[in-house]
């Protein structure tokens, strides 16, 4: 599918930002775009303030998109704009400051774009301590939404940096985001599980089972599970170590979720965790209020203005497209046996206040296709224990539990005549095709829908899960290792992501579950329901 990119400045983005992060390690930053860059003053390269992990953007609106980068030291963020790679009529914006408090982290929301357009962008950071010091601009680069019926194409998938499995600079470090960004997407979801916070990486070699070594950066604050706030962020650090990933996320808008590893495995907010010696923090409400908040720092997410710490938000891509970001981690009830006969509040989910936002957007929504980008699969089994479970689904026969709010949602939908909705999902460690089929299924009130999942990009490949019936999955297609298999490096090949491509023309969504080289496995098309 032509999405009318402009290759040629793309290439030239890309190779400036991959010079930019070979030497991130260094401190010192490249001499990238020379022509081009806004005047600085004159100094040592070293006392300048650096950008040690590039930039992103993300939330990209028809004319709105958040920047995200980081000094390393305190100082004030510079963003410029323009809409050729020349940065010809320039626009400057002198952005929030970059402190302790936030890690040095800093994001701006550029508004008043224009739609449907390329648009280029630099960073640079003005010392606080000397401010006659300005680093080096670092390039990034995305496509606002359109207003038009142009060609769309996104990614998604999840699992970043678990089950020890680490930076492997030798193999080619998280090559899996080079595959992604060859894609020239116009944005990309990251399904959580965006770090392992409860999955240390303490082991620089392990040695395989053909006999070759994967050889891990170690560094102290990834060495172990996370507890405070700056063993969080140490987390995020660790993958902007990543060449690929800083390269990737320059010239790739992100739409972040998050899961459970953000802040430890299947954690629910009431969680004690007394049995787990890990941890000398045992609440994980205390370990999730830190793990968000090196989540919001670290992704360039936008504000909620009545909520900061929300998570679930709508990225409208009308008239085509709108992504619904959920969060099934934050207003849950506490894991159990699910098997609950009534709604309560032991059955929330999503929750109240989310369900009745999700349902309102997508009664609201006016685009063709409305994608629910969800951190768990609907009928797939995922496990807390021998008797609790970690997601909706919980065994064979009739809605019960959590299930019981995905009953809500489905009639909700059904009945409102609400067409074209598709769920995209992670956390499984595998790649699959799901199609929900109410005449297969136990709860038959809802009409049928398909659900595509994929992941892991650079950690342990596991599955695949036994499926529930309440709600009819059928599998299209399924990529998981062989039977007695389980945590295979990436070096095994079995890392995934996806793609999604919607035709400007015909409306036509085709869904395509791609491998670590980004090579296509499966393709379903979807015509749309239209009228």
């Amino acid at each position: 599918m032509n999405t009318n990119r402009l290759l040629v400045s793309r290439r030239g983005l890309l190779k400036a930002t991959a010079a930019a992060g070979a030497v991130a390690a260094t401190g010192l930053l490249p001499e990238m775009l020379s022509a081009r860059r806004a005047p600085i003053v004159l100094a040592q390269e070293s006392a300048l303030p650096q950008l040690p992990y590039g930039v992103a953007s993300g939330d990209i609106l028809a004319d709105q998109a958040v920047i995200w980068a980081k000094a390393d030291r305190p100082a004030r963020m510079i963003v410029e704009w323009a809409t050729t790679d020349s940065f010809r009529n320039v626009r400057r914006i002198v952005g929030p400051a970059a402190l302790d408090v936030s890690d040095f982290t800093a994001k701006y929301n550029l508004s008043n774009l224009p739609a449907g357009q390329e648009i280029f962008y630099r960073v640079s950071f003005q010392s606080l301590e000397d401010v006659t010091l300005t680093s080096e601009p670092v390039v990034g680069h995305f496509r606002t939404a359109p207003s038009d019926h142009r060609n769309i194409s996104f990614l998604w998938s999840g699992d970043t940096a678990g089950q020890g499995w680490g930076i492997n600079p030798e193999w080619g470090g998280m090559k899996i985001y080079k595959a992604m960004a060859d894609l020239n997407a116009d944005f990309f979801v990251h399904s959580g599980d965006t770090i392992y916070a409860d999955g240390p990486i303490n082991e620089e070699e392990r040695t395989l089972e053909d006999g070759t070594v994967w050889k891990n950066i170690v560094t102290e604050a990834k060495s172990k599970v996370a507890e405070t706030l700056d063993e969080f962020r140490g987390n995020y650090i660790y993958n902007l170590m990543d060449e690929s990933m800083r390269a990737f996320n320059a010239m790739t808008p992100i739409i972040a979720q998050w899961d459970d590893h953000e802040t430890t495995n299947n954690w629910y907010p009431n969680e004690m965790l007394l049995a787990d010696d890990r941890y000398t923090v045992k609440s994980a409400a205390l370990l999730s209020a830190r793990g968000k908040q090196a989540f919001m720092e670290y992704f360039p997410i936008r504000s909620n203005g009545a909520d900061r710490e929300r998570i679930f938000r709508a990225i409208n891509y009308e008239p085509l497209l709108d992504v619904f970001v959920i969060d099934m981690r934050s207003y849950r009830g506490d894991n159990s046996p699910n098997n609950q006969e009534s709604s309560s509040a032991e059955t929330d989910f999503l929750g109240r206040e989310q369900i009745r936002w999700l349902k309102q957007a997508l009664l609201a929504s006016s685009a063709t296709w409305k994608v629910i980008a969800s951190d768990m699969p609907i009928g797939l089994l995922v496990r807390d224990g021998d008797t609790d479970f970690e997601n909706g689904a919980n065994g064979d026969g009739p809605a019960a539990g959590r299930e019981l709010e995905m009953v809500d949602l489905l009639r909700f939908i059904k009945y409102n005549e609400i067409n074209n909705v598709v769920w995209i999902t992670a956390d499984v460690h595998y790649t699959a095709a799901h199609y929900y089929d109410p005449e297969q299924a136990q709860f038959t009130d809802f009409n049928g829908f398909y659900e595509f999942v994929s992941g892991p990009l650079n950690a342990g490949t596991f599955g695949p899960n036994a499926l529930d019936n309440t709600f009819g999955p059928q599998v299209l297609y399924v990529n998981a290792p062989a039977e007695g298999q389980a945590n295979l490096p990436p070096s095994a090949g079995l890392q995934f992501f996806g793609q999604v491509e919607i035709d400007g023309e015909t409306a036509v969504m085709s869904v395509t579950l791609r491998d670590l080289n980004g090579d296509a496995l499966f393709t379903q098309e979807i015509e749309p329901m239209l009228g």
